[in-house]
């Protein structure tokens, strides 16, 4: 079962929240689950682990060598600020019913710090609040993503508080529509079973926006780029996608069979698009990568993330092999047509990729897997609500980015002085120097 189908029925959080509808009173109690709450406590652990260390190392070997600890800063500091801001009204704005209008786009503020969860408060058939800490790893690693496409020239203070209002008015109306109870994208049936649009297009968009507004690296396209210690993007990489089984595998909120469906999808997806884009490499360009081959695991767990609940081990193997070739193409010959400088390129990896992985899923879809069918089971119609969630996230995350991004440019400024970036943000926004590489 699915995050947006488990708020959807009455044995969900469905009878938490405020707003919810009288008759769900009259359904059964929910009972607590010690396996599920086990899986749920395990998966949370694996998923903020995807961010530290495992984001962290991942875009900070990307970088030149004066900007690593500059973008771990980065990715540290907004793990807690972030954890801070779901805890008060994150949470609540995102997993609650709201009312009037505006319901289907946002909560309401019943569960403001968490109150009426207490001790023994459930959510299905685990406690509320192992429900709402599995969430905050996901409200945490979705703006941090947006760094990697700014990086190297965004001031700190302006960056963190670009993703503390950036997680309020966009990923929390974003994770509402799509899992939240009576959310409008919910309700139009878009699949995404663990984050394709809410995670990943969600956060690509945002980082597109930015890398244009903060304008190209000083010395792009002449300057030496090159990642300072692919050992650790590896590490990082590595460290993604064992996390990753806690992002996809847990977000079937129960230790069942969704879950071993979820997480056969989710490796063999990966090793897929390894392959997938390292002989694409190999062909094109003589030489298989190791960076090639870590940016294939991450496109392919990016494109499996949506449809890992609703796909049998075929549309997984076609949607990771598909991703591996779409994100090469979208880091490559995308990037290179419209010529824009996305540092880390989160859009042609999470953008891309998203964007294959939820229009595959409204594809291969099966109804013995996740309740839904795709194209293959006759339903073409899914392709079209696949769509229509992938419209509405792009506009919405690009529209309120922008806005966002162009109030902190005309109040703190968005980008650091010429000279601050030529020294490195390391020194020039933290006062620190990175003595040893591995």
């Amino acid at each position: 079962m699915s995050k947006r189908s488990i708020l959807a029925v009455p044995a969900g959080l469905g009878l938490l929240v405020a707003g919810a509808a009288p008759a769900l009173a009259q359904t059964a109690a929910p009972t607590l689950n010690s396996g599920d709450t086990a899986w749920m406590l395990t998966s949370s652990v694996l998923v903020l682990m995807m961010t530290v260390p495992g984001l962290a190392l991942y875009y900070g070997g990307l970088l030149r060598r004066k900007n690593i600890l500059a973008m771990l800063m980065q990715c540290f500091f907004a793990t807690a600020l972030i954890s801070v801001l779901w805890v008060i009204v994150g949470y609540s704005l995102a997993f609650t019913a709201g009312s009037g209008p505006s319901a289907p786009f946002i909560g309401g503020f019943s569960r403001v710090m968490l109150n009426g969860t207490g001790l023994n408060g459930l959510s299905g058939t685990i406690p509320e609040t192992v429900f709402a800490m599995f969430q905050c790893t996901f409200a945490i690693i979705t703006p941090v993503l947006i760094l990697g496409g700014p990086a190297d020239r965004l001031k700190f203070s302006s960056s963190m508080v670009f993703l503390g209002i950036w997680l309020l008015a966009v990923y929390a109306p974003i994770a509402h529509m799509v899992w939240g109870p009576g959310g409008f994208l919910a309700n139009a049936g878009v699949l995404d079973f663990a984050g394709g649009t809410v995670v990943h297009i969600n956060s690509a968009v945002a980082g597109l926006v930015a890398a244009i507004m903060v304008g190209k690296r000083t010395g792009y396209g002449r300057d030496n780029m090159a990642p300072a210690d692919l050992g650790y993007t590896m590490l990082g990489g590595a460290l993604l996608w064992v996390g990753w089984f806690g992002f996809n595998a847990g977000s079937a909120l129960t230790s069942g069979g969704q879950a071993g469906m979820a997480m056969i999808n989710t490796h063999l997806a990966t090793s897929a698009a390894v392959v997938s884009w390292t002989l694409t490499e190999w062909m094109l360009k003589g030489k298989p990568s190791l960076l090639g081959a870590v940016s294939g695991a991450v496109a392919g767990l990016v494109a499996i993330t949506p449809a890992c609940g609703f796909v049998g081990v075929s549309g997984a193997l076609v949607i990771g092999l598909a991703a591996g070739v779409v994100c090469y193409w979208g880091v490559t010959g995308f990037k290179g047509m419209f010529k824009y400088d996305d540092a880390l390129d989160v859009w042609g990896v999470h953008g891309l990729g998203g964007i294959c992985g939820a229009m595959l899923t409204g594809v291969f879809a099966l109804t013995e897997v996740g309740g839904h069918a795709g194209l293959i089971e006759g339903n073409a119609h899914q392709l079209l609500i696949q769509a229509e969630g992938i419209v509405v996230t792009i506009l919405y995350s690009g529209i309120v980015s922008f806005i966002i991004l162009k109030l902190i440019d005309l109040t703190m400024g968005l980008r650091v002085s010429k000279e601050e970036e030529i020294e490195g943000l390391d020194i020039s926004q933290h006062g620190e120097v990175l003595q040893h590489l591995t």
